[in-house]
């Protein structure tokens, strides 16, 4: 499509989007009565309108029904977690016995790296960003050091090239083919937090299996932002957080994907009583069988409460699905691109990659303005009515989102920009 510059070029794009009526599902913010222009979806997406309706669904059940809402139940509790948990395999390519609902985040990296970082004298590194995501680099190095290795030794990292801000997948698959038979475990994002790189998953599963380790992505970024085929890569596992894309609200439960081939296998995992198959929990045996599923490594049951708004979220994702999500976006990111390079040439950087297959929604820019500060833009931007967020060193993100982001928000925020860092 060949862009304009003009607030009625936005205006047209919006008139002829085919998924602007799915921003009306969503609590748009606003200001002294005006909308926010809310690009900041990558940190914490916004509330899908039906989520308090859902909640306050589990919340009569409970007032009327007590503890029969575990079961015979629209959404039994007792199950609770699968339902959103189907979908939520659809987003990233899985088979739904694949993916459970569960914990958050990084307590299903630690849960995770337990069954599948098992390290011995020979083989015991792990292989992660050098720019990583704190709580991944920290909950790495504690499993080394939990199994009795020093991270100094057993941790492996990979960076960009001087003078670059992102990955190079050639220097990826170096990284593991020279850590050869000394690689335990690959733990990477998806979706680079900082700069939004995609890397290339599926290059990175066949190289690390090709040395004899496995494999697990960090898709806190991805899910809901690209698509993804987890099962057909052959990724060991994954996890993620549900608040960003997923709009599951702050603190929302994760999810985390276990490859099929590994259900079956003889694992060593933490063991609670939701992890014992369903058929046979409430008979109260103390010999731990698993549900034959991504289930096994659940410890405890669902937090209802805080689900309902993943139903309420999964219900959006289910009508659009990932393709026209990821058609829309591309125009979205291409659109700013190009606005950036008419208004702010020479002032305002991309770090993002430009190939569409190398990012998702986000976009991370470089104020290059002598004499204004990057962290100076964000706060201007914030008190503009721009939500979005800063990452140190020197970047403001920002992520139109296709759910509910229009084509005249990003008009609207490089507008803005302009007026900071353009005279």
């Amino acid at each position: 499509m060949e862009f304009e510059a003009d607030a009625g070029f936005a205006e047209h794009l919006d008139a002829i989007d085919p998924l602007s009526e799915f921003r009306d599902r969503f609590m748009i913010p606003t200001v002294d009565g005006e909308s926010v222009v809310y690009l900041v979806g990558n940190s914490l997406g916004l509330q899908p309108r039906t989520a308090p309706q859902i909640l306050n669904e589990e919340m009569k059940l409970w007032a009327e029904k007590g503890v029969a809402g575990h079961f015979d139940q629209r959404r039994p509790w007792v199950d609770y977690h699968t339902q959103p948990g189907v979908s939520m395999a659809s987003l990233v390519g899985a088979r739904p016995a694949e993916v459970v609902l569960m914990n958050t985040l990084t307590v299903n990296l630690h849960l995770l790296m337990i069954s599948f970082y098992q390290p011995t004298a020979n083989r015991h590194k792990i292989l992660i960003e050098d720019r990583a995501f704190p709580s991944d680099h920290f909950a790495v190095e504690s499993q080394i050091a939990q199994r009795g290795f020093d991270p100094a030794t057993s941790l492996a990292t990979v960076h960009p090239r001087p003078g670059e801000d992102t990955l190079h997948t050639a220097d990826i698959l170096d990284a593991i083919n020279e850590l050869g038979p000394e690689l335990a475990l690959v733990l990477l994002p998806g979706i680079q937090y900082y700069t939004g790189q995609v890397l290339a998953m599926s290059e990175i599963v066949a190289a690390a299996h090709g040395v004899g380790a496995r494999v697990g992505f960090d898709l806190a970024h991805a899910i809901g932002n690209v698509e993804m085929s987890l099962h057909d890569w052959g990724v060991d596992f994954a996890a993620w957080c549900t608040y960003k894309y997923l709009n599951a609200g702050p603190g929302a439960i994760a999810g985390a994907f276990v490859h099929e081939r590994h259900l079956s296998a003889d694992l060593p995992r933490l063991q609670g009583w939701w992890g014992h198959e369903l058929v046979s929990r409430f008979e109260m045996e103390t010999e731990f069988r698993p549900e034959p599923s991504a289930d096994a490594w659940s410890v405890s049951n669902a937090p209802i409460l805080s689900m309902a708004p993943i139903v309420a979220s999964m219900e959006i994702f289910d009508e659009v699905g990932m393709p026209a999500l990821r058609e829309k976006s591309r125009l979205q990111s291409g659109y700013m691109d190009y606005l950036l390079g008419v208004r702010l040439p020479g002032k305002v950087e991309s770090i993002t990659p430009i190939h569409p297959e190398e990012r998702g929604c986000q976009l991370s820019l470089r104020v290059i303005v002598d004499d204004i500060d990057g962290r100076q833009v964000y706060e201007r931007l914030q008190a503009s009515n721009v939500a979005c967020d800063w990452r140190y060193p020197a970047v403001v993100r920002v992520a139109p989102t296709p759910l509910y982001n229009t084509f005249s928000d990003i008009y609207r925020f490089v507008e803005i920009l302009d007026e900071i860092v353009g005279t």
